[in-house]
């Protein structure tokens, strides 16, 4: 018998059973659509988006299963079975005893920072994301970023360029104070650090040092299973484990969870606030029942909870995770080939392309970041997201002028399950064209914004264009 034989194209792990259909325009229509949107495609008609990569947030394709699964959901107001269903396969993944669900990931944050941090707090982070420094700055606290030296270094290569620096996290208990740090949050993967993963060692370190100084650690869970696939494939000693064991021993190193289902739950809506602390469970749910719901569904029908118990064993499938992390990176290393300066090596969820190397003459103050992605939405009708100043500029206190964010990215994240082959490659021809063309692009100047979170409604005039 012939001896089996591996090939080389890793393909989709799934047939297409329903389609929707994509609007083509033209370049003339996308220049009129930007300016009407204030140069910023979150303001834009997703009819009116021939590639979508925004965000891989609650954009993905749901399997059959689960649309079968929102046929059998139970919309019962308390005590629904597809709560059960829910919580125990998130128990039995994630190992917490308490499981509260929640509308999406930020919901979580909002609830659990709102319960256990005061003002004057530290929150640090290997890197925080927009909502969840938001949701700490909104109740007086401070959210510190301690990513590793390699993160903010894009083109230089690392395997757990997600990692937190632990020497820094030392040093910043030791000048504020346990008592001011309410808990440490780990992002996996680190998504504004460029969806970088975050090692088993890294994780287990960053416990240790916790329960030295009786600090909790939370972990941001959104894109676990990619997160434990990269260490299946790069961390010593778990090769041959399988996902969903990688996931429970890293998850036994925290003390509570914070996850947007939208992610690696495969889900359209959702998520999940987890503890194992029974006080805090109870002051949770308080805070839960008035503004989200019954502590049974949360703000989510039962439905939802259905999705995403389905989807949480759907995502930690071996054969969709080669797919996933193959897919991300082909587009990685062809657009590395066409001379972009990515962050490397490419993370799972997304690419993310070094604006202030590939546009040197824009300085960060004209946006070189949100200047690449409205001429990606122009060349080609494809929307991607500024992570850079527009994202992260902050106010200096000693200049009054905008402090540049420490890096100038710009994020392509791709749906789980919805782009094809030749997707990407219309991507990677339309990116080509536009780099033959970097030097012509132009920065933007801001003339509106609603801070925080000013990326979402923010509205820009082209340098040289007189403001509308």
């Amino acid at each position: 018998m012939n001896a089996e034989k591996t090939y080389r194209t890793i393909i989709e792990p799934f047939r297409i059973k329903s389609v929707e259909p994509i609007r083509m325009t033209t370049r003339r229509q996308r220049e009129t659509l930007l300016a009407e949107a204030g140069y910023n495609p979150f303001l834009l008609r997703a009819e009116d988006v021939l590639i979508d990569l925004l965000t891989d947030s609650g954009t993905g394709a749901m399997s059959a299963e689960q649309w079968a699964g929102i046929m059998r959901g139970d919309e019962s107001y308390a005590g629904a079975r597809s709560y059960y269903h829910f919580a125990d396969t998130v128990r039995d993944i994630f190992g917490f005893r308490h499981i509260l669900p929640v509308h999406q990931g930020r919901a979580a944050e909002r609830i659990l920072f709102s319960t256990v941090c005061r003002s004057g707090d530290v929150v640090p982070s290997n890197t925080h994301f927009d909502t969840t420094r938001a949701n700490i700055e909104y109740v007086g606290a401070t959210a510190v970023d301690l990513p590793i030296p390699e993160a903010r270094q894009p083109h230089v290569p690392h395997p757990f360029k997600g990692n937190m620096d632990v020497g820094a996290l030392e040093a910043l208990i030791a000048s504020t104070g346990a008592e001011k740090i309410p808990l440490v949050m780990l992002t996996i993967t680190n998504n504004s650090g460029g969806g970088q993963p975050v090692s088993m060692e890294n994780v287990w370190t960053v416990s240790r040092i916790c329960r030295r100084h009786g600090l909790r650690l939370y972990i941001d869970a959104c894109r676990f299973a990619e997160n434990c696939w990269f260490i299946r494939e790069r961390e010593t000693g778990y090769a041959d484990k399988d996902v969903i064991d990688i996931a429970r021993e890293l998850f036994s190193y925290a003390d509570g969870a914070t996850m947007s289902a939208k992610k690696d739950g495969l889900a359209n809506i959702g998520g999940f606030l987890a503890t194992n602390d029974d006080a805090l469970a109870r002051q949770e749910a308080t805070l839960l029942i008035l503004t989200e719901g019954f502590p049974t569904y949360g703000g989510l029908a039962g439905r939802d909870l259905e999705a995403i118990a389905i989807g949480l064993r759907e995502v930690l499938d071996h054969d969709y995770l080669r797919y996933r992390i193959t897919s991300t990176a082909y587009l990685g290393r062809h657009l590395t080939e066409i001379g972009y300066p990515l962050v490397q090596p490419p993370g799972g969820h997304a690419i993310y392309v070094d604006a202030a190397a590939l546009l040197p003459h824009i300085p960060p103050a004209a946006y070189p970041g949100q200047a690449l992605v409205c001429e990606l939405y122009c060349a080609g009708g494809i929307r991607a997201v500024e992570v850079g100043s527009v994202m992260f500029g902050t106010p200096d206190p000693a200049t009054g002028e905008e402090k540049p964010a420490p890096m100038e990215l710009v994020r392509l994240a791709i749906p789980r399950r919805v782009y094809t082959q030749s997707h990407i490659d219309y991507v990677i021809e339309v990116m080509a064209d536009v780099y033959e063309r970097r030097e012509a692009l132009r920065g933007l100047r801001l003339t509106w914004q609603a801070p925080p979170l000013r990326h979402f409604t923010a509205r820009f005039t082209p340098l040289g264009a007189r403001p509308t």
